[in-house]
C-alpha cells in the first residue's frame, strides 16, 4: 500500500526533523548550565512533545488503523407476498415510526385516513380468488412462490471505499460458473442468488494506481415459511383492503315483517345506478343489478373468507421480513372469517362472499388440508422445504361468540323473534357449556393436526389471543345503548347483557383459552414439552382502553359530528332521508375507515360504512330476497365486521405476538428506532 506524499521521505517531514535535532542539542547545552531542576523537567517534557509531531507524520506506520472496506448485503422485495419493490419499501418507512401500531398510524395519516392496502391487494402473489400462485411474477421476474429457486440480492461496500475504485466482484455457489460483476465501487450492485446454497461473494478492489485489495464473505439467504391460520379475528374481518365508496343519497332497507312504514334509508355504495327506493317488483332485481351492486363493493384478499392485509398474521410476517435484511418471509394466508376448529381449520366451511369476478364458490376447503396441499406441492421441488412458524387464532365461533354479540344488540321485536328461530342467538349458558366440553376436545383434535406441520414441536405455534372488545377506561364495560348501533333501527346493546359477557370473556372465556394452549388446568397434552402451544395476551391490557364504545376529542370529525352517544345519527324520515340519510351537515363519503380513533373495535356503523357487505355466501334460507330486504340489512352489520379489531386494532396485536415470533424463530430484537412524533391532525383529516 503506497502512502501519501505528505508522508514519504524528503520534503516537508525532512526539514522539520532537521529543526527539531538543533533546538533539541541547544536545549540540552543551556539547562545543563543555567536551569534549575524543575525548569529542566517541564523543557525536557516539551522537548519530548516536539520531537512526536515529525515522527507522527515520517512513520504512518505507527498510525490507528483505517477499518477495511466490509461487504454488507440484503435481500430486496423480501416480503415475498408483495410482487413490487415500491410496496415493500413504503412499509419499511413507515415502520421507522418505532412499532406496528405507529407504522399504521403514519400511514394512516399518509393515505388521509382512506387506507394503505387499496393501493397493494392487486398487486399480490394471489389469484382472484385470493389463492397462492405457484409462480408469481415479482419485480420484473418468474418466481416459485412456495420455493424459489434464488432470491434477489443487493450487495455493496460499506466502510472506507477509496474515491474512483472499481469493484470486480465475483460470485461462487460451488455448482455453476461464479457470476462476475464489474462496477464502481460506490455503487450497489443487484444479483440473484441460489436459495439453499452458500454463495462466497468477493470484491477486487482496483484503484485508480492500480494497486489492489480484496474483501470476502459468506451470503446465505434464510427463507422463513410462515402460515397464518385461524377465524375472522385472524382474518381481518372488517378491515377490507379497499373499503367501500359511499355515495351521498339513501338506499331504502325493508324491517322484517313492516310495511311501508317501517321502511329506513341508509348510505348507499357509490357507482350503483340500480333502484335505490323499496318499491321493486316481487321477484327481485335481476342477475344484472345483482352484478352491478358487486362492483360497487369493498375488495378483500380473499373475498370468500374476507382475508385482509391489514390483518395482525400479514402486519406480524411483514415486520420479520422488515427487521431482518438478510431474511426472506415467504406467508400463507389462509385464515378465514366464520371458521371454527371443526369447520374451517380441521374441515371445510361456507364461504362468507363471493368475489367481484369470477365463479362465487360457496364451500371454502378446511385450512389444514390447504396447508398441506401447499406442502406436498413445495416439497416435490425441494424436499427440506418445511413450515417454519405458524400464527393462530381460533376459539371464538366454537363458543358461538357471534350469536352472543346478536344477543347483546338485537332489541327489535320481529327481527329478534326471527334471530332466535333462526339459532342465530346465543345465551350464555349455551356458551359457558361449549367453553366447558367442546373447546377443549376441538384444541386436542387441533394439536394432533397441527403438530406434523412443525417437525413435532407445537411451540411453533404462536396462539394469539382475544382482546375483550368491549371496554372502555381501565377495563370498565361498555355502557349499553345505541352508540355505534343505530345503523339499523332494532340495534341497542343491552347493558345487562354486555356486562355480563365482558365479565365471561374476561374470568372464562381469554384464561381457558391460555389454559388449553399452555397445557394447564388438566387440559390433555400427552407431552407437555412439545405439546404446549406458545401463547402471546400482551396486548389485552391495551384493549381494555379501546372498546367499541371508546371515544376521545381526537377522533375523526365526522366520528364526533355524525355519529351520535343517543344513537340519533340517521334521519328517520323516509322522504329527506331518501336524499340525506345523515342528521349531521357532512356527506358519508367523508367517513374514513382507517383514521386513528380512540375504539380499536368496529361497531356495527364502521361495519356498514367500511364494507356493506352482502350476505351472498350465507345459507339459502338466509339469502336476501332482493337488495332491500330486511335480511342483509342486519345481517350485514352484525355479520359483516361489528366487534372486530380495526386495523390500529390489529397492529397492536402484532406487536404484541412480535417478541414471541422473535423468540420461536431465534431472531434477535432490532436496535431501538429513534421515531420521530406524527404530525397533528388537521380537522379536516381527523
Amino acid at each position: 500500500m503506497k502512502s501519501p506524499k505528505i508522508l514519504g521521505s524528503g520534503g516537508v517531514s525532512s526539514h522539520i526533523s532537521a529543526a527539531s535535532g538543533v533546538l533539541e542539542r541547544f536545549c540540552v547545552a543551556f539547562i545543563t548550565i543555567t536551569m534549575r531542576p524543575l525548569i529542566l523537567a517541564v523543557l525536557t517534557a516539551l522537548i519530548a512533545g516536539f520531537n512526536l509531531v515529525p515522527q507522527a507524520f515520517a512513520q504512518p506506520a505507527v498510525e490507528a488503523a483505517s477499518p477495511a472496506p466490509q461487504i454488507v448485503w440484503e435481500v430486496k422485495n423480501r416480503f415475498r407476498l408483495f410482487r413490487n419493490e415500491a410496496d415493500f419499501q413504503k412499509q419499511v418507512a413507515a415502520y421507522r415510526a418505532g412499532s406496528i401500531l405507529a407504522a399504521e398510524e403514519k400511514l394512516a395519516h399518509d393515505t388521509d385516513g382512506r387506507g394503505w392496502a387499496k393501493d397493494v391487494y392487486d398487486k399480490l402473489c394471489l389469484d382472484a380468488a385470493g389463492r397462492i400462485t405457484p409462480t408469481c411474477q415479482r419485480d420484473g421476474e418468474r418466481e416459485s412462490y412456495l420455493t424459489p429457486d434464488d432470491h434477489r440480492v443487493v450487495i455493496k461496500l460499506a466502510g472506507p471505499v477509496p474515491t474512483g475504485a472499481t469493484c470486480n466482484w465475483n460470485f461462487d455457489d460451488g455448482t455453476v460458473p461464479p457470476q462476475q460483476v464489474s462496477a464502481p465501487c460506490s455503487e450497489e450492485v443487484r444479483v440473484r442468488l441460489r436459495y439453499g446454497k452458500p454463495t462466497i461473494a468477493s470484491a477486487g478492489i482496483v484503484r485508480p494506481d492500480q494497486s489492489v485489495d480484496s474483501v470476502t464473505t459468506e451470503i446465505r439467504v434464510r427463507d422463513l415459511l410462515i402460515a397464518g391460520l385461524g377465524d375472522s379475528v385472524a382474518s381481518g374481518e372488517g378491515n377490507p383492503d379497499r373499503a367501500i365508496a359511499l355515495s351521498d343519497d339513501g338506499y331504502c332497507f325493508r324491517r322484517f315483517l313492516g310495511s311501508s312504514a317501517s321502511e329506513y334509508f341508509r348510505p348507499s355504495r357509490a357507482g350503483f345506478q340500480g333502484l335505490k327506493a323499496c318499491d321493486d317488483t316481487p321477484g327481485g332485481p335481476g342477475r344484472d343489478v345483482i352484478t352491478a351492486w358487486a362492483r360497487a363493493g369493498a375488495r378483500w384478499m380473499s373475498a370468500a373468507c374476507h382475508r385482509s392485509l391489514y390483518s395482525y398474521q400479514l402486519r406480524t410476517a411483514l415486520a420479520v421480513a422488515i427487521e431482518n435484511p438478510q431474511i426472506a418471509v415467504t406467508f400463507v394466508p389462509l385464515a378465514c372469517t366464520g371458521a371454527s376448529i371443526e369447520a374451517g381449520i380441521l374441515g371445510g366451511q361456507r364461504a362468507s362472499d363471493c368475489p367481484i369476478s369470477g365463479t362465487c364458490a360457496s364451500s371454502v376447503p378446511g385450512q389444514v388440508a390447504q396447508l398441506q396441499e401447499m406442502l406436498n406441492a413445495a416439497k416435490k421441488q425441494n424436499a427440506s422445504r418445511g413450515l417454519d412458524l405458524v400464527l393462530l387464532t381460533i376459539g371464538a365461533n366454537d363458543i358461538k361468540f357471534s350469536g352472543l354479540v346478536a344477543d347483546i344488540i338485537i332489541q327489535g321485536g320481529v327481527e329478534r323473534s326471527l334471530f332466535t328461530q333462526g339459532g342465530m342467538l346465543t345465551g350464555l349458558p349455551e356458551a359457558q357449556k361449549l367453553l366447558q366440553s367442546d373447546l377443549p376436545a376441538g384444541f386436542a383434535k387441533l394439536r394432533t393436526a397441527l403438530k406434523p406441520f412443525v417437525g413435532g414441536n407445537l411451540n411453533r405455534v404462536v396462539y394469539v389471543a382475544y382482546g375483550n372488545p368491549a371496554q372502555q377506561n381501565d377495563g370498565q364495560a361498555c355502557p349499553g345503548g345505541r352508540d355505534g348501533l343505530d345503523v339499523h333501527p332494532a340495534f341497542t346493546a343491552d347493558a345487562n347483557r354486555l356486562k355480563n359477557v365482558s365479565e365471561f370473556v374476561n374470568d372464562r372465556f381469554l384464561p381457558r383459552l391460555k389454559q388449553l394452549a399452555r397445557c394447564e388446568a388438566g387440559t390433555i397434552c400427552r407431552d407437555p414439552a412439545t405439546d404446549q402451544i406458545t401463547f402471546v395476551d400482551a396486548h389485552q391490557p391495551s384493549f381494555a382502553q379501546h372498546g367499541f364504545c371508546a371515544r376521545s376529542e381526537r377522533d375523526p370529525v365526522f366520528d364526533r359530528e355524525c355519529f351520535s352517544e343517543k344513537g340519533e345519527s340517521f334521519d328517520s324520515d323516509p322522504v329527506s332521508a331518501a336524499t340525506q340519510p345523515l342528521v349531521c351537515d357532512r356527506r358519508p363519503a367523508e367517513f374514513k375507515p382507517y383514521a386513528p380513533r380512540k375504539r380499536w373495535i368496529r361497531t356495527a356503523n364502521d361495519s356498514y360504512f367500511t364494507a356493506m357487505t352482502f350476505p351472498q355466501g350465507m345459507p339459502t334460507v338466509m339469502q336476501p330476497a332482493n337488495l332491500h330486504d330486511a335480511t342483509w340489512g342486519a345481517m350485514s352489520a352484525v355479520y359483516g365486521g361489528a366487534i372486530h379489531p380495526s386495523a390500529e386494532g390489529h397492529a397492536a396485536m402484532a406487536d404484541a405476538a412480535l417478541p414471541a415470533v422473535r423468540q420461536v424463530l431465534g431472531l434477535s430484537q432490532p436496535a431501538p428506532i429513534e421515531a420521530e412524533p406524527l404530525p397533528p391532525l388537521t380537522p379536516a383529516s381527523r
